[in-house]
């Protein structure tokens, strides 16, 4: 008799364990999860129409048949990627499962910081031909993002987009958009 109390007070103890645990974790997103998306950040010296970016990035989730919203708040200019306290309370008002955050950035400006993976995109590689009568004299640029699930403080997704250099930044720049949104869809099909 002592042995059946001592294994039904360690199931009860394992029990009690388990359903603490996952009362720390948020709950699962539910299919048709709604993402936020932060207006685009300029740690670039590139001038940039971030509020353009931020509509692009939003109607190329919504064709991919995601439930997008874009905040009125903007990414961070810090790096690496983190939420910002506005980010965060103006997607738990909008019932936001998911936050993305999205910042330009020049590699040559930030040497020192850690790179995440990356995403090569469009353009070509400047021309190093004399006789070449359209070199690109442009430097790269990222676009840095990541996906944040609300509850949760370590990025889902976190990666860049590498802009090759093109004789027009808006488009190529849009183009990250997309390049963005698909990488983003894709993860979140994952979830």
């Amino acid at each position: 008799m002592p042995l059946s109390r001592f294994v039904i007070l360690n199931l009860v103890l394992i029990s009690l364990a388990i359903a603490a645990t996952t009362q720390d974790l948020p709950p699962q997103p539910k299919i048709g999860a709604k993402v936020c998306v932060a207006t685009v950040a300029n740690a670039s010296s590139t001038s940039a129409f971030v509020e353009r970016l931020t509509d692009r990035l939003t109607k190329s989730l919504k064709q991919d048949k995601f439930d997008a919203v874009a905040l009125d708040s903007s990414t961070s200019d810090k790096y690496p990627l983190q939420l910002s306290t506005e980010n965060g309370g103006e997607a738990k008002e909008r019932e936001c499962d998911y936050v993305l955050v999205s910042q330009i950035r020049d590699p040559r400006q930030h040497t020192l910081e850690p790179q995440p993976p990356q995403i090569s995109i469009g353009g070509r590689v400047p021309s190093t031909d004399a006789s070449d009568p359209s070199p690109v004299s442009r430097n790269n640029l990222q676009v840095a993002f990541a996906l944040f699930r609300i509850g949760r403080f370590k990025p889902v997704l976190d990666t860049y987009v590498l802009d090759r250099p093109s004789a027009n930044v808006l488009d190529t720049l849009v183009a990250a958009m997309d390049h963005e949104a698909n990488r983003v869809g894709h993860e979140l099909k994952k979830h």
